[in-house]
């Protein structure tokens, strides 16, 4: 049996450095018909309907593009919520063969925004198409903005720059990829490298001479 730690260090190598490689993935998310008339208090369920069974997260974008993680279903069925929690008063997960189920149970003004379903496939994020999920707008009066003020015959516009949130939606997806894609990465690559370092020291000790011994009556003899 070869015991060079060649091999090791290439697998080591190659999931320290892994590559992205994409794969098909079937994902959409169904709603029910008043979805657009929804009303506090109401209970919202969705659907993730995927062809694969390894396990979904569903995540909230709010209005200002923040991503808020709200469960996580694994292939055996298991729910994790926000901080670790197995159960939450808030939501209700569930999973049937290649579906993900979430249910809001009582709709209210902070539960706002786009829906998503989160397939980690192949160190790759699959992402649904997001479902939207608002309280019907209602009428506003606008409160009256002062005009521009003029100090020394110069005429003073307020500053009106609000934050991109596409911008900020994409941090938080960069966020969130790499959260996924490199904490098992370097679990796994970890140790794999404490193997190799044992394999490197068995060898070594394999390969190291002994000195050899002869044996003449009852005492070991230095041989000639």
């Amino acid at each position: 049996m070869d015991t060079s730690p060649a091999p090791l260090l290439l697998l080591a190598l190659g999931f320290c450095c892994p590559g992205i490689y994409g794969q098909k993935l079937e994902m959409k998310v169904r709603s029910p018909k008043d979805i657009g008339q929804l009303r506090v208090g109401q209970r919202l369920e969705l659907e993730c309907h995927t062809d694969r069974s390894h396990g979904a997260s569903w995540i909230r974008q709010d209005s200002s593009g923040t991503l808020h993680f709200i469960a996580f279903i694994n292939s055996m069925s298991r729910l994790t919520f926000e901080e670790g929690q197995r159960t939450s008063t808030r939501f209700e997960a569930s999973k049937d063969s290649t579906i993900y189920r979430l249910a809001v149970t009582s709709f209210t003004p902070r539960d706002q925004g786009s829906y998503f379903c989160v397939m980690n496939l192949n160190q790759m994020l699959h992402f649904s198409p997001g479902q939207r999920a608002f309280l019907p707008a209602t009428t506003v009066l606008a409160p009256s903005t002062p005009g521009p003020t003029t100090q020394g015959g110069t005429t003073e516009e307020p500053n009106l720059t609000t934050a991109d949130p596409d911008s900020r939606m994409q941090e938080d997806l960069d966020s969130f990829c790499l959260f996924f894609l490199w904490l098992p990465s370097a679990g796994l690559c970890l140790l794999l490298l404490q193997l190799l370092a044992t394999t490197i020291v068995l060898h070594q000790h394999k390969v190291a001479p002994t000195p050899s011994r002869c044996t003449s009556g009852l005492k070991p003899q230095p041989c000639p």
